[in-house]
């Protein structure tokens, strides 16, 4: 219910439990008519607001009151309460310790929200202005003077998506995530790189004459086995059994445990590096930084881009190993669910970049189906 005019009985029955609106026929400095509207309910407190027009305020107070009952202005009031600034460092000091695979990059794009937007209210960040922002970081450029792909803005708007859902799920800050309005960007097929013959070699031989020990065995066990480039930097002894030349990871990608076979040229050099460990350190790759100082994991970027341009090798990542060993594995016969199984994947979804090259395996397949059905 609503009263235009003075208030009386209708604030009294605010307290009474009843939701109860008014409204206020006013001038403003122009010497305009506008209305001033009101409501309040007990327990859910009140809210105002100023209209050019009777019938908008009147609107106004219907739906508000409508929200007081079902508990929607509570969030309404949460989010005018707290600022993007606010969720941001609280999801910082609560939330990203539980993710520390992505922690880096999160609290980086995280951080680069609270300086563009930090200072403005839950409620004032809708996906209109996430579009604005958006338009405004694809016409930066990267510290490699290009445009941003697409993958880096639905990396960065996914991270901002994690601090709403704690707001609207746990925290009871607002009532709807903004960025699930918002549609991701088209990203591009996923790379697939891969090392010929020859650069295969020029790689090994540059890795070979690296003034750093470690980088050949490292390199050829990344090519050998497939494994993430986390997966190897981080590797420790007591996961290695040279014996029955297997690699227990359990700290990967997608969060399952799994066997690596080590074997060949990459088996005979993770043994004759175990000659020359460290016992002070269970790193399988590691460096120490100055006299002293304990051994950490291996600097790879330092010795890594060395090699590659050494070896002459344009457009090359670390991570292309990876894609190179399943490339290597195709060619060589194996099946989708096999080079999925090698490599970690959970699904066949990110392996089937390859089955191009397993065209001959499967050529052979289907060949001796149709022999045994229809004879030679």
């Amino acid at each position: 219910m609503y009263t235009v005019g003075p208030i009386g009985v209708a604030q009294r029955l605010a307290f009474e439990g009843c939701s109860v609106g008014w409204i206020t026929e006013r001038k403003n400095k122009q010497g305009k008519t506008i209305y001033y509207a009101e409501v309040r309910r007990k327990g859910a407190g009140g809210a105002c607001q100023t209209f050019a027009r009777l019938t908008d305020a009147r609107s106004w107070i219907q739906d508000t009151e409508s929200d007081m009952r079902s508990g929607k202005h509570a969030k309404g009031v949460e989010a005018q309460r707290h600022t993007l600034n606010d969720a941001i460092q609280r999801f910082l000091l609560e939330e990203l310790k539980k993710k520390p695979k992505s922690m880096a990059d999160q609290k980086r794009h995280l951080l680069w929200f609270n300086e563009q937007i930090g200072s403005k209210t839950l409620a004032d960040v809708t996906p209109a202005l996430l579009s604005e922002l958006k338009s405004k970081y694809m016409l930066t450029n990267t510290r490699r003077n290009k445009p941003p792909c697409p993958q880096s803005w639905n990396r960065i708007i996914s991270s901002i998506s994690c601090v709403f859902e704690m707001c609207t799920r746990d925290w009871q800050w607002i009532e709807v995530n903004p960025t699930r309005r918002m549609r991701r960007e088209r990203e591009a097929p996923g790379r697939v790189r891969f090392l010929s013959e020859e650069e295969r070699v020029r790689l090994l031989e540059a890795c070979k004459a690296s003034n750093a020990p470690n980088l050949y065995p490292l390199v050829v066990l990344a090519l050998s086995t497939g494994m993430r480039r986390g997966e190897i930097i981080h590797l420790t002894w007591p996961q290695v059994d040279l014996i029955k030349g297997i690699i227990i990871l359990t700290d990967t990608k997608n969060s399952q445990a799994r066997r690596v076979s080590v074997r060949g040229m990459a088996l005979d050099l993770m043994r004759q590096h175990t000659k020359v460990r460290r016992i002070d350190c269970n790193w399988v790759f590691s460096i120490q930084v100055s006299a002293g100082a304990p051994p950490i994991p291996f600097n790879l970027d330092k010795y890594w881009y060395k090699a590659i341009a050494a070896a002459g090798i344009p457009d090359f990542r670390f991570h292309d190993i990876r894609h190179s060993t399943a490339s290597y594995l195709a060619m060589n016969g194996a099946s989708l669910l096999e080079i999925a199984e090698v490599l970690g994947h959970k699904t066949l979804q990110m392996v089937k970049r390859y089955s191009h090259l397993a065209e001959s395996h499967t050529a052979s397949i289907v060949e001796r189906m149709n022999q045994k059905i229809f004879g030679p």
